[in-house]
């Protein structure tokens, strides 16, 4: 069955962009040879079926729909899939005020604000781009809606999505675990258990190193959290990354940062529950202060004269 995926993989990754450069040709008005589309069709139902087949094997291994899927498709290409959709289910939960991830007796952190104007910029900029380019290609019928697509697509939705992203997943704080998000790409659980420190620090400047994860939000992070060991942070095609840094921005940063000292104390306490009892400090005793106790440098006084003869 590895062999099989393997070689699904090769022949997509070939066949793919063989079939996105015909798809071009036939809409520019390019004629295409009959025997050409036809060997273009076969392969293209021959790699379906092949695929069917690799996906009923790994069902009847006792794979999940999930599991199989992430035997047949690499990783990178599931986590571009799954970026766009999660951006399209951000706008929608944007629209409607609703918020992802978070449960009754969560605490809520949001982070987009101080970005929305930058991202509002950028959209409107997209938008005068579109109608500038569908002026400009009105003459052109394939051109004007190839650039019109896209434009709208890649400049408009995926500007507007990011934002939603931010705003509908916020930061959230539970009982036992810091989820920190950011956009449609960065979800980072971690457990309070894990927290060796929090630090209120408002930074602008942000250099690439290892171990550590700059969550920015306009450049700009707010709080420092320290780890007592690494956690995965995976990048953004599935690559690991072991963080034991991580720095994040919210609107409220100072309620953010109480939020997370009163929680990281009382989970160390929740954790310690059962030990030992601690001693009750005694009190130390301290040597009695006498008259003749004299100060280092110092000499007695002198005796007082006594009445004449």
């Amino acid at each position: 069955m590895t062999a099989l995926v393997r070689l699904l993989r090769g022949v997509a990754y070939t066949a793919l962009p063989a079939e996105l450069v015909l798809a071009v040709c036939l809409v520019a008005g390019v004629r295409i040879p009959v025997p050409v589309l036809a060997a273009a069709e076969a392969l293209t139902v021959l790699l379906a079926l092949a695929g069917l087949v690799a996906y009923l094997g790994l069902r009847r291994r006792g794979l999940s729909t999930r599991q199989s899927f992430r035997e047949l498709v690499p990783v990178p290409v599931l986590r571009l899939i799954g970026h766009e959709l999660r951006l399209l289910a951000s706008l929608g939960l944007w629209v409607a005020r609703r918020r992802d991830g978070v449960r009754p007796g969560d605490q809520v952190f949001p982070h987009a604000r101080d970005q929305a104007a930058l991202m509002y910029g950028f959209a409107f900029v997209c938008l005068v781009e579109t109608v500038g380019m569908s002026y400009l290609l009105a003459d052109w019928p394939v051109a004007h809606a190839i650039v019109l697509v896209l434009d709208v697509y890649s400049g408009i939705l995926f500007v507007l999505g990011i934002h939603a992203a931010s705003v509908a997943r916020p930061h959230v704080l539970t009982s036992d675990a810091l989820r920190l998000r950011q956009a449609a790409h960065i979800d980072l659980h971690i457990p309070l258990g894990l927290i060796a420190a929090v630090r209120h620090e408002l930074r602008f400047t942000h250099e690439k190193t290892e171990g550590e994860l700059n969550l920015t939000v306009a450049s700009q992070t707010s709080v420092t959290i320290e780890l007592t060991e690494p956690v995965d942070a995976p990048r953004f095609l599935g690559g690991p990354r072991a963080v034991r840094i991580v720095r994040c921005h919210a609107d409220d940063a100072r309620a953010f940062y109480r939020a997370l000292t009163q929680a990281v104390p009382a989970q160390a306490g929740t954790a310690q529950a059962g030990a030992t009892a601690p001693v009750a400090a005694q009190p130390v005793a301290r040597p009695a202060v006498t008259a003749q106790t004299l100060t280092p440098g110092r000499t007695a006084p002198s005796p007082t004269a006594g009445p004449p003869a």
